[in-house]
């Protein structure tokens, strides 16, 4: 003969479960600011992959060193005023190398080949709100970074932004990466001698991605 459950154990076991689900939802709840740091990881290690399988070198060309892929940090106008990133190859489009992401330099999205890999720039180039843009990397509004902060071997800035390139050997290049005025490979660039910090920082606390010297090893810390 077959037991049927008790009301009293039915009520037990809906209580127990709703133990269970208080204690692991909490758990389970998503994390911004390491969602962005994880995004982050993955997009400098696409730049340094782009880097080194897309060599830009031109012997025809004495400056083809300052076309090395590179992701730049930008909080302006055509970011909303937020914190956003792109990845791009500065390519000449007028009488020099600007620095800047425009839109045919920067990277394809591979996920949505329809948009580029930018969190927006300018209003010029690609701003945050174009439908090619990339809303998650701007990261500012995606994932409320509210400042970026680079330490240690890149704390080197050009024109007030901030950038980490890489050479065809995948080796982290930071210093005077706008270009302006170089006129050799590596005299003027600084190849990075200790770890670099990128520092994350939102309401939530700081996160930060720390970049090897010489393997160009990107990691969480």
């Amino acid at each position: 003969m077959k037991r049927a459950f008790t009301m009293l154990e039915l009520v037990f076991v809906i209580v127990v479960i709703g133990i269970l689900a208080a204690t692991i939802i909490p758990s389970t709840k998503t994390n911004p600011l390491q969602e962005a740091a994880i995004q982050l990881v993955s997009h400098i290690r696409y730049t340094q992959h782009l880097a080194m399988v897309d060599d830009r070198f031109d012997i025809n060309d004495n400056e083809w060193f300052q076309e090395r892929w590179q992701l730049k940090f930008s909080n302006t106008d055509g970011s909303g005023n937020r914190w956003a990133y792109a990845i791009f190859s500065d390519g000449n489009t007028g009488a020099s190398h600007d620095g800047n992401p425009n839109a045919n330099q920067t990277a394809i999205n591979l996920l949505d080949r329809s948009k580029r890999l930018t969190g927006g720039y300018s209003a010029t180039t690609i701003a945050y709100n174009d439908a090619d843009a990339t809303n998650k990397l701007n990261i500012g509004y995606s994932y409320s970074i509210e400042n970026i902060y680079m330490t240690g071997g890149c704390n080197i800035t050009d024109d007030g932004k901030k950038r980490i390139a890489f050479d065809h050997l995948g080796r982290p290049i930071a210093g005077a990466l706008h270009y302006s005025g170089m006129t050799t490979a590596y005299k003027d660039i600084i190849l990075i001698k200790t770890t670099c910090n990128i520092i994350l920082n939102s309401s939530d606390g700081n996160v930060t991605i720390a970049i090897e010297p010489e393997t160009g090893y990107i990691h969480i810390i």
